[in-house]
């Protein structure tokens, strides 16, 4: 008899192509929006790069908020309500005839991605894992990093329909595909009669290292391990983000055709699934924290090939290495819930996420300056790297999660 699939891996399923229209939308697809925008407006880069940080209150202010609120009434009802609002406000953006019009959207953008962000997405499934969890967490956020082939779509859609009318589609994509699939979201797997990773209580074996730490959020906010773990998520946001805004611009500024930086801008996604899925698997076998620091690693490596393309053939070794560094997203859910449990979880990754907004907000602003001040992204790009040594240091100084508890 076939057995029968965990349904654990469905939520899984529905939160990657979830995760993946998002990202592709909201976050990647937004450098091909750039030049057409700042050509019709007149616009900067550090103005338009705003707009950025502004839908990174996702991550800000708005992160802590939701990260109760899905600890509290669980991800489905605001997955489906974060999906109604950013197809509204996908359709608001093409409606733009103003600087501060064009700002009012992004917010919008920004609440109604909160609702459907990463946290919520991965409460949603560490909700029913613990064994697999890095796995799971890992084949989750590879949705974010297959989304990278809808860059080349937003690019053919712009070319063909102009940006506000691409807008428009996008918007109605969002309601045809992402409301669906929020309905197959579920809530804890006891309630309906399964238990972590579908194993009966009796099948699972219990070590120091497999059982739930279930540390409430005022003791995880006070202890060291989640401050290492937010200020090196801060720093990655910093330089990932402003990697994904910049990156048409600083290749275009460097002689590469729009088409050719297109096609990086979404090959940097679609590779980052090794780094999504490998680190993720790696982390159930290994420790967590040295598959992490290894990921962190990849970040100041990769922007540091990148301050030095000055041609076409030069762009390997940065999609090569740079990539990978998203191997850290899943770990680092998988981390949380290694050590604080799943009762707290959302609320832990909302704080970590709204004081991870200040690279957020920081990341693409200053690299959009330095090249309005400067001409050339050169100088940042090579600060950036020699910042993504700190994450490192912070992740290897974390104790084991059973020696804390001893």
């Amino acid at each position: 008899m076939i057995k029968k699939i965990f349904y654990g891996w469905w939520i899984v399923l529905a939160c990657f192509f979830i995760a993946f229209y998002m990202a592709g939308v909201v976050a990647y697809g937004f450098t091909a929006f750039f030049k057409p925008i700042a050509r019709e407006f007149g616009w900067s880069y550090t103005q338009i790069s705003l707009a950025a940080s502004l839908r990174g209150l996702e991550t800000g202010m708005f992160a802590p908020i939701f990260g109760y609120l899905v600890d509290r009434f669980g991800p489905r009802r605001l997955i489906f309500w974060g999906t109604l609002t950013i197809g509204f406000g996908l359709v608001f953006v093409s409606r733009t005839n103003s600087l501060t019009m064009f700002y009012a959207a992004f917010g919008i953008l920004a609440l109604g991605r909160s609702a459907c962000s990463p946290p919520v997405l991965m409460t949603a499934v560490a909700k029913w894992f613990r064994r697999n969890v890095g796995k799971a967490l890992g084949i989750m956020s590879s949705g974010v990093g297959a989304s990278g082939i809808l860059v080349l779509l937003i690019v053919w859609l712009i070319d063909l329909y102009q940006w506000r009318t691409t807008f428009v589609i996008l918007g109605l994509g969002t309601w045809l595909l992402a409301i669906p699939l929020s309905f197959l979201i579920r809530d804890r797997p006891e309630h309906y009669g399964y238990d972590l990773d579908g194993e009966r209580s009796a099948e699972q074996v219990e070590t120091p290292r497999s059982q739930d730490a279930e540390v409430g959020f005022k003791e995880a906010f006070r202890g060291s391990t989640f401050w290492h773990l937010t200020l090196a998520q801060t720093i990655r946001r910093m330089v990932l983000i402003a990697v994904i805004t910049h990156i048409m611009p600083y290749l275009s500024s460097v002689g590469m055709s729009r088409s050719g930086a297109a096609v990086v801008a979404t090959s940097i996604p679609l590779l980052s699934i090794l780094g999504r899925f490998g680190f993720g698997w790696l982390g159930d076998i290994f420790d967590k924290r040295h598959m992490m620091a290894w990921s962190y690693s990849c970040i100041g490596a990769g922007v540091l090939a990148l301050s030095y393309v000055q041609e076409a053939w030069v762009i390997f070794p940065f999609l090569i290495i740079f990539p990978l560094s998203w191997g850290s997203m899943a770990l680092n859910g998988a981390i949380v819930r290694e050590y604080f449990g799943i009762a707290s979880f959302g609320k832990i990754l909302g704080v970590m996420g709204g004081i991870g907004t200040i690279g957020v907000i920081i990341g693409p602003s200053v690299a959009g300056w330095t090249y309005d001040t400067l001409g050339s992204y050169h100088s940042i790009w090579l600060i950036f790297a020699a910042t993504s040594v700190i994450p490192v240091a912070l992740i290897l100084t974390i104790k084991p999660r059973w020696e804390q508890a001893g």
